[in-house]
């Protein structure tokens, strides 16, 4: 995969230069490329101007944008907009990224664009409800999030497909060894080498979890029929608590 990210901060990027992002770039796996958008400034350097009819901040001007876009040569580039209004990124959104061969990221700053930028863009893309200083952080945590699902950048392909989120549902709580720390004890289930229990223990507790602390990914989930019978036995029990 190809990764060009057009930045007033490419030293802000740096952590992409270490753990899985740094070792898939030593792999061969992954190209990233920094643009620095100032430098295709031509007036003296300044990216940002005043909008037209008045209003508070400063916008980004669309010749640097276009200028270093036209530098970059993409072929057919998913051109991603980092921007408070876009679409919230989640898990099945870097699954897409994921299959890409190209992917831009604009990181924006000051009080937002100037709407013509928005010409050369496929998505536009936020973390959240909130709003950053600038599109650097978030897009350092969709390229994280994104590059990890490339296939062999994680040794086993199984290594994400249980994440949180990869299948809907909250991930079931692991263990590691020792056994009894601090009398804090593995679940018996875990210890029983009974691979059928454990898979539906982990289906349960993923369940489980789930619903305690996001019922709202329940809303549209698409349960198999084992789950749902396992749902509805956990709703049984907590109303009887009730």
């Amino acid at each position: 995969m190809k990764i060009d990210i057009l930045t007033l901060f490419p030293e802000m990027f740096a952590p992409l230069e270490h753990s899985i992002v740094g070792k898939a770039k030593e792999k061969g796996l992954l190209d990233i490329n920094y643009h620095n958008f100032r430098d295709y400034a031509e007036n003296a350097r300044h990216v940002d101007d005043e909008p037209y009819g008045g209003g508070q901040g400063m916008l980004l001007r669309a010749q640097p944008i276009f200028d270093a876009m036209d530098a970059i040569q993409a072929k057919n580039p998913r051109v991603i907009l980092l921007d408070p209004a876009g679409r919230t990124f989640d898990q099945a959104y870097a699954e897409d990224l994921a299959r890409e061969e190209e992917l831009i990221f604009i990181c924006g700053h000051y009080e937002g664009y100037d709407e013509r930028i928005k010409t050369l863009v496929t998505d536009e893309i936020s973390l959240g409800d909130f709003v950053l200083t600038g599109g650097e952080l978030a897009a350092m945590t969709m390229v994280d999030a994104t590059v990890r699902l490339i296939p062999e950048v994680i040794g086993k392909e199984a290594s994400h497909q249980d994440d949180s989120f990869s299948s809907g549902l909250l991930e079931y709580p692991q263990y590691t060894r020792p056994y009894d720390f601090r009398g804090m004890k593995v679940p018996d289930v875990l210890m029983s080498g009974h691979h059928e229990n454990i898979r539906r223990w982990r289906i349960e507790q993923s369940l489980r979890k789930t619903l305690e602390r996001r019922p709202d990914l329940l809303e549209h989930y698409s349960f198999t029929e084992e789950e749902r019978k396992i749902f509805e036995k956990i709703k049984q029990e907590r109303e009887t608590l009730q």
